[in-house]
Formats: structure tokens, sequence, C-alpha cells
């Protein structure tokens, strides 16, 4: 059963919120949290990833990064990485979570490209790899919600 739900990319400013709130839009009734392998803690969205959800009619300006934990990868059912990279480092962190990380482009075997640092276009990019991989995990996790 999947109840919780986290994401988890780098700095948790960009990619791993936008999922987070569109995995929250379409997956119903889970709880969806974020978090970065080296996370800029307490910062906000980067404005580019602010502006692409905002386009989508999502507001994650109220977002703040936080640190992946011990205690997130224990109480996830589920962890959707964006890259091969991330899955690997999450599971060499946290042993235990073997068995629920995946990648968020799993299922259509591909990472989501990090947009940090680059133009609004590598930010839409990005949205679109993420859409494309939340549309194909919804139907799962609603069949196991």
């Amino acid at each position: 059963m999947i109840r919780t739900i986290l994401v988890v990319c780098v700095g948790n400013i960009c990619r791993s919120p936008m999922a987070q709130y569109l995995i929250g839009e379409k997956a119903g009734r889970v709880t969806v949290t974020s978090a970065g392998l080296d996370a800029i803690v307490g910062a906000p969205p980067d404005p580019h990833a602010i502006r692409v959800m905002s386009d989508m009619g999502i507001d994650i300006s109220s977002h703040r990064a936080r640190q992946v934990s011990k205690g997130l990868v224990s109480d996830a059912d589920l962890i959707l990485s964006m890259e091969t990279t991330h899955r690997h480092e999450i599971m060499r962190r946290y042993p235990g979570a073997s068995g629920k990380v995946f990648r968020l482009g799993e299922i259509g075997q591909f990472d989501v490209a990090d947009p940090y640092g680059k133009s609004i276009a590598a930010f839409h990019i990005a949205f679109e790899s993420i859409r494309q991989g939340v549309d194909a995990w919804v139907p799962r996790i609603k069949a196991m919600a």
C-alpha cells in the first residue's frame, strides 16, 4: 500500500518540488513530500521552477528545501529519484530503502535532467520529463493507495 511518497533530487529547489506538487495534484489520497541529497536547506524553489509550475496552475512558492533523512526515507512507502545516481546514493546511505526506491523515469527508462542554473527553457524540458514520469506512475500509485 502506498500512502507516503518521497521525491528526491540534489538541492530540493527545482526538480523534486516540481514533481512533488505535480504528483500531489494527480495522485489523490497520498502524502507527497520531497527532499534533497545535498539540499539547500530552507531555500525557496528556483524562480524558474516557480514560474513553470505557475504556468501549469500549481503554486510551489511556499516550498522550502530540506535534506533527505533516515526518518523521511523510513516513513516513505515509495521513493522516486530524478536520476539513477540519486537512486544508488539513497540506497547507499539508507540500505533499508532498497526495494522502494525507483527513478521517476523508471517506467520510461529516463533520467530527469537537472535544470539548475540554466534557462527557463531547461526548466520547461525538465517539467515535461517530470510530467511524463508522473503520468506513468500515477495509475500504479492509485492502484496501490
